[in-house]
C-alpha cells in the first residue's frame, strides 16, 4: 500500500517506513504529523479522487530539522561585465512515514 501526499507545494510517493525530506514544518523533533493524501493505492484498489483520498490518514514522525545543500545561483549578462553569485540553503524537515491508513477499505 502506498499513497501520494502533498506538502510544501510538492507531491511525494510514500509507503510505511519511508524517510523523506520535505519543506520545513513548524513542529519539533519527535512530533507526529499527518500529511494530506491525494491518491491511495492498495493492491488493485486505486482511489484517485482527492476528496476520497483525504479520508486516508498518512501519519509521519519528524526525525530532524536541518538545512539542505547549498544551491548556487549565478546571474550574468554577456558582454556587459555583469556577474552575480549568490547561494541559498533551504530549511528542510526529515520525516519517517509510520503508517498509511486503511480508510480506503472502510469507504468502499
Amino acid at each position: 500500500m502506498y499513497a501520494i501526499v502533498k506538502t510544501g507545494g510538492k507531491q511525494y510517493k510514500v509507503a510505511p517506513g519511508d524517510k523523506l525530506n520535505i519543506e520545513k514544518l513548524p513542529v519539533e523533533e519527535g512530533a507526529k504529523v499527518e500529511l494530506e493524501a491525494i491518491c491511495v493505492v492498495d493492491g488493485d484498489k486505486v482511489v484517485a479522487d482527492p476528496a476520497e483520498a483525504a479520508k486516508t490518514k498518512v501519519e509521519a514522525t519528524v526525525i530532524e530539522q536541518f538545512r539542505g545543500e547549498k544551491q548556487l545561483v549565478f546571474k550574468f549578462k554577456k558582454r556587459k561585465n555583469y556577474k552575480k553569485m549568490r547561494g541559498h540553503r533551504q530549511y528542510l524537515t526529515r520525516v519517517r512515514i509510520d503508517s498509511v491508513g486503511s480508510a480506503v477499505a472502510d469507504a468502499q
